[in-house]
């Protein structure tokens, strides 16, 4: 019997043992007003989710205005539920370099080890709890391609503080018993590895997840992230499994309205439609998947999700909802099973147009 999506898997080698689904919470505070995210976490929790994720930089799209805003829900969520925390498992994630965001750190564009502590520090404090359970590296503080990128480009190499430096401010957080275990986001199979190697060496915090995007529009995680992971015990977060809704089938009509901000986020917001999980190549793809599970008597968001859930390389998937009737949809997708030739055919895809959201 394949398992329930509530019975708990470790991440890692950590004692964090979490629901195969996990909450993401990154739309709260912008699409999802607070009331609203308060029915969804307890929803969630009733039917079984025990991971909820969030990050300072939330809610999205990134704006000054609501920088803080999901992590300070999240806290007034806990506060006015005693009990309700040592029921879940808490992540939270310290955003790299701003990347043009003026707002974080001033927009410095390296992380600093003094940064990573104020930064928990802040988190705590919004959360308002003493202990985060994994706190992510949001992005590599290095050049590398990443949210769309394709391509290293050495010229854009910089000083930034090293991999060892940021490994020890973690530390002093674990040390603090502010943070019990680490973890990155939207890292290389290299930069996984050189945190492991330099973790070893200077006994330091061994990270236990890596949280990439996966999707069946970009499964560039196949392509070495996945055998770095499985040789080395690290556990994949999946996000954006439904690539930003393209995969529900919201957006398959040629072209979308943006006068109609009711189908979605990548509808919503002029800033969304500039990202990889909208480029024309990406929606061409998804439509394709979409029909692909609609003449195998499947919902495109059950094909999706199935294909997260039930692949070797996920741990957790973590799922992004504005309604509860999406929450319960995405759940009900659990048990989902796709025959061989179903796979053979989303491969068959695959190799014709590749991972267009890259």
């Amino acid at each position: 019997m394949s398992p329930s999506f509530t019975d708990p898997i470790a991440l890692g080698y950590s004692d964090l043992r979490v629901s195969r689904i996990c909450l993401g919470t990154m739309t709260f505070g912008e699409q999802v007003d607070e009331a609203t995210a308060f029915g969804l976490l307890d929803h969630a929790v009733a039917s079984g989710i025990n991971f909820i994720d969030t990050a300072e930089m939330y809610s999205v799209p990134a704006r000054r205005e609501t920088y803080g805003a999901t992590e300070a829900i999240i806290g007034r969520w806990l506060s006015a539920r005693p009990g309700m925390r040592s029921r879940i498992v808490l992540a939270t994630k310290v955003a790299g370099p701003a990347r043009g965001m003026d707002w974080v750190r001033n927009g410095a564009d390296n992380l600093r080890a003094a940064d990573i502590v104020q930064a928990c520090d802040d988190s705590l404090k919004r959360l308002q709890t003493d202990v985060i359970d994994l706190y992510q590296i949001h992005w590599p503080n290095r050049n590398v391609p990443a949210f769309g990128a394709v391509y290293l480009d050495p010229g854009k190499d910089r000083e930034f503080s090293p991999i060892r430096v940021q490994l020890e401010a973690l530390a002093s957080l674990v040390k603090a018993g502010k943070v019990r275990h680490v973890g990155l986001s939207n890292e290389t199979p290299w930069g996984v590895g050189e945190f492991l190697h330099q973790a070893a060496l200077h006994a330091l915090p061994q990270v236990v997840s890596v949280q990439n995007p996966y999707a069946l529009v970009n499964r560039i995680v196949d392509n070495g992230l996945d055998e770095t992971l499985l040789r080395t015990g690290v556990s994949l977060l999946a996000y954006s499994p439904l690539a930003f809704g393209a995969l529900t089938g919201k957006y398959d009509a040629p072209g979308f309205d943006p006068a109609q901000p009711t189908l979605g986020r990548l509808a919503k917001f002029e800033s969304m439609r500039k990202q990889r999980w909208a480029r024309p190549e990406t929606l061409i793809a998804a439509r394709r998947y979409n029909a692909l599970a609609l003449a195998h008597g499947l919902t495109p968001t059950q094909l999706a999700l199935a294909f997260c859930y039930t692949n070797w390389r996920v741990a957790s998937t973590i799922i992004g909802v504005t309604t509860q009737a999406q929450l319960d949809a995405n759940l009900a997708a659990w048990g989902t099973t796709l025959s061989p030739e179903l796979l053979a055919a989303i491969d068959a895809i695959r190799w014709e147009l590749r991972d267009p959201a890259q």
